[in-house]
């Protein structure tokens, strides 16, 4: 089970990111890997085309496993883990070092 959602603040914890805090952009469940904004960027040298008639050299994300990643506690920006608790028949997610429900 993914309990990392697109939205959500991260921290990398490990690799040649490490430390470096993002926005996950979209999350790939069945590769167990998430796009993170601005962390492991990788260069494309790019041909000019319709869309870029200059071509030159594009950077983009790839992703990134989630082993390696995250979420950020609301409260003290430090990573926790993620909890689930049921209140009035619907589920939420909460952060383990706060208690905090996460949106």
């Amino acid at each position: 089970m993914i309990k990392i959602k697109k939205g959500d603040q991260v921290i990398v914890l490990s690799g040649n990111y490490k430390g470096s805090k993002g926005e996950v952009v979209s999350v790939l469940p069945k590769k167990n890997k998430a796009f993170v904004k601005g962390v492991n960027l990788i260069k494309k040298h790019t041909k000019p085309n319709a869309q870029n008639p200059q071509g030159g050299i594009l950077e983009k994300e790839t992703p990134i496993d989630l082993s390696k990643i995250a979420i950020l506690d609301p409260d003290s920006s430090r990573p926790t883990r993620i909890g689930f608790q049921i209140k009035e028949g619907k589920k939420f997610r909460i952060a383990k070092r706060s208690g905090k429900v996460l949106s």
